[in-house]
């Protein structure tokens, strides 16, 4: 990958684990669910009048939007509204990639190798030790929340891996930007019923500048730019080359909030923190490994 492409793919990975931050200060003056709704509306529109819809099922885009945005988010949000520390938050999310393996077993009888049982293992102790932390900068219900978000976001990945099965080329900017109309009037409803109406008017008259940076980064920094250049990634290079990545966002999201939030990590915390790192890298790298060990540099 040429230099070049690697500055795109760490562009994304700062964007998107700054994007931890960002919604902790957006809940200073906006409740979770209103913030989501707004985060959607910016991201349809004006961008719905440039974009055609893909050539996919609705309901690809239905299930989508509601696994991706509204179960991810509304639960993320929510978690971090609680107390969830923003930056654990960035790291209790990447144990979607067990949930996409489970989601994909049962769905799509996809196979699991002993190097991804093995990294379910470690991650999963990983995950009590970050549990089991609960009182200690962090609320337990925040915590439950966050593996409710990423349970969503696990499950859109296979309803992707699922369409791409079907449909040979996608435009996967388009499909998040039409799979966010469903989101936007969900959260819409939701904020009304579940936050109340004085509660929504109240925030958006007083929306601070905060509140419209928040919103503005979210919709444009992390979802239009950050999903149009990493789909551009995915396009040129093989996902194996691209998604390693994606390991460095929960980093940038602890040190980013350990900076500009003042979240300081307790040693079980980061314990299970890297615990639960280590085994997403052993999920993505272990069976490279194994060839390599097994047959030799070449056979990698």
């Amino acid at each position: 990958m040429p230099l070049r492409d690697i500055a795109l793919a760490l562009i994304i990975v700062v964007i998107w684990g700054f994007n931890f931050v960002v919604i902790k200060w957006g809940l200073q003056g906006v409740p979770p669910l209103l913030l989501c709704a707004l985060r959607f509306l910016a991201v349809v529109f004006p961008a719905i009048f440039f974009v055609k819809r893909p050539q996919v099922p609705l309901s690809d885009i239905v299930l989508y939007g509601m696994t991706w945005a509204v179960i991810q988010f509304g639960f993320l949000f929510s978690a971090i509204q609680v107390g969830m520390p923003a930056g654990l938050a960035s790291v209790v999310l990447q144990c979607q990639a067990f949930f996409t393996l489970l989601f994909a077993a049962a769905m799509l009888r996809e196979h699991w190798r002993a190097t991804q049982l093995a990294g379910l293992t470690v991650a999963t102790v990983g995950l009590w030790l970050i549990g089991s932390a609960h009182g200690q900068s962090m609320a337990l219900l925040g915590f439950l929340l966050t593996i409710c978000g990423a349970v969503g976001w696990g499950f859109s990945n296979v309803v992707v891996r699922r369409m791409s099965q079907r449909v040979q080329s996608v435009d996967m900017l388009a499909f998040v930007i039409w799979a966010s109309i469903l989101p936007m009037v969900a959260f819409a409803i939701l904020s009304l019923w579940l936050e109340g109406p004085v509660r929504v008017t109240t925030a958006l008259v007083n929306l601070s500048g905060v509140s419209i940076f928040a919103v503005l980064y979210l919709a444009y920094a992390a979802t239009i730019v950050g999903y149009g250049l990493w789909t551009g990634l995915l396009k040129r290079y093989p996902a194996n080359s691209v998604a390693p990545f994606s390991l460095l966002v929960p980093w940038i999201g602890l040190l980013s909030a350990s900076l500009l939030l003042d979240e300081q990590l307790v040693g079980q915390q980061w314990v299970g923190s890297l615990l639960l790192m280590g085994g997403l890298v052993l999920n993505v790298f272990g069976a490279k490994v194994m060839t390599w060990l097994r047959l030799g540099p070449d056979a990698a």
